[in-house]
């Protein structure tokens, strides 16, 4: 018996605080003004699109002691910018990142709920955690948890959320004007939660919303951050974007749903993933060049080594050999707040693999950067593009891709009039949105409880 043609979820990532942004291309808009917003939602809406997502950063990323701005500086609050394209969209889902570790459940379960009433049943929250002091300085607890309390608290917090958004059944309000009745259950709203994190008690004030409670995202990919996903998320995003690493993937987490009851068709995998498409495959490959050098100048990529090596290395020459002094080794690290330095685990290890690489191939600082850092996902035609893409689902390393374009807001705009149209017409993807909810964009049920 042949498998079932899947078929595919695609997202539109707004990025910013990243250096693969490239912000300083002629086609490059605001990451700020409404209107960049609204474009790339229109867009993704236009193409029929699962959802819109926006990431936020807490606070500004610095590099020895000042503001790192080789990314985009700076951006509206997400509430603020999803509840404005809530009115400017009628059937894309309205995704944001919203932090765990800095909040409290009762405000966000509030904003969520109200996120959801105002798009008719389009919200999604993807929990994320901080893992560092630097950014927990803007906050009046100060500090951060340490790792292994990281997820505990994240699944508390989601616990809790969960629980304020079911203290509304959704038959409470009748407004009878003529007997003067609102609600016919006085406890409507009502709550209690107490556990090591939180301790609250009142009624929730926000009516049942239309899909009940927001679409749950969720991004890490640790073996704590698959559970938690496995546990408690409907979609989880993924660095994994390649066949066998995808598959690998998919697999792990889709094993861990039958011990808390779910099926695999209860959980969406999407990777993250970068496009260049050009006039026919070869095209492609010349234009990836070029946006590759883009998003790593001389100066981005000795901002880049400096991270690794953790030392000032703005004397040396990009075009030039990589340093002969060995990493600094310490917790006192150059760039505060970046993840990227995090992931350099063993950084004298690191710099050995550099060095071998940088000498087998002749590579300057620059190139070097260019070679170890991530390359486009999908390079080509559109009709290279689709096929690509439809055959990573079809084979299960994905549930689909969340698209991330290296110019804002007009990027998105080539795979919206070439490559969907051709996923469409394999019957692949949907030629028309056939619910109004996120949920039922994705194929979810109510979810994980």
């Amino acid at each position: 018996m042949s498998k079932p043609v899947k078929q595919i979820h695609l997202a539109a990532h707004f990025p910013g605080v990243n250096n693969t942004t490239v912000w300083s291309d002629p086609e490059a808009g605001s990451h700020i003004e409404f209107e960049s917003f609204v474009r790339l939602a229109q867009t993704a809406e236009r193409a029929k699109f699962d959802f819109f997502f926006l990431a936020e950063g807490l606070r500004l990323r610095e590099q020895g002691g000042e503001i790192y701005d080789l990314d985009v500086v700076g951006r509206p609050d997400t509430f603020t910018v999803l509840a404005a394209l809530a009115a400017v969209t009628e059937r894309l889902g309205l995704a944001g990142t919203i932090n765990s570790t800095f909040n409290e459940p009762y405000e966000v379960a509030r904003q969520f709920a109200s996120l959801d009433h105002l798009s008719a049943g389009r919200a999604a929250w993807n929990v994320v955690t901080s893992w560092d002091a630097f950014t927990g300085e803007n906050f009046r607890r100060g500090g951060f948890l340490p790792q292994e309390q990281r997820y505990d608290r994240a699944k508390t917090f989601l616990d809790t959320a969960l629980e304020l958004f079911a203290s509304w059944r959704g038959d409470e309000v009748v407004a009878d004007a003529a007997s003067g009745v609102f609600l016919r259950d006085a406890a409507a709203g009502s709550f209690r939660h107490q556990d090591a994190h939180f301790d609250i008690t009142g009624r929730f004030s926000v009516p049942r919303s239309p899909q009940g409670k927001p679409v749950i995202l969720q991004a890490g990919d640790s073996d704590g951050g698959r559970e938690f996903a496995a546990a408690s998320a409907d979609a989880i995003f993924s660095r994994h974007g390649t066949l066998e690493a995808g598959q690998k993937f998919y697999a792990d987490v889709k094993g861990r749903l039958p011990k808390y009851g779910r099926t695999p068709e209860q959980l969406v995998v999407l990777p993250a993933a970068t496009f260049v498409l050009g006039d026919t495959d070869a095209d492609a490959q010349e234009r990836a060049v070029v946006v590759r050098r883009q998003q790593v100048s001389g100066q981005t990529a000795i901002k880049l080594l400096e991270q690794l090596w953790n030392a000032d290395l703005s004397g040396y020459d990009p075009d030039g050999p990589l340093p002969e002094f060995d990493p600094v080794v310490g917790e006192n690290t150059i760039a505060k707040g970046r993840a990227s330095v995090r992931m350099h685990r063993d950084p004298l290890a690191t710099a050995r693999e550099y060095r071998a690489l940088a000498e087998e191939k002749n590579l300057s600082i620059r190139d070097l950067i260019i070679q170890v850092g991530g390359r486009q996902t999908f390079v080509g035609s559109a009709a290279t593009v689709a096929e690509r893409i439809n055959e990573l689902v079809q084979a299960d390393a994905s549930d689909g891709f969340i698209l991330v374009p290296h110019v804002t807001p007009g990027g998105l705009d080539e795979f919206a009039d070439t490559v969907v149209p051709l996923l469409q017409e394999r019957g692949v993807f949907r030629a028309d949105y056939t619910g109004t909810t996120l949920r039922e964009h994705l194929g979810l049920d109510g979810g994980p409880a």
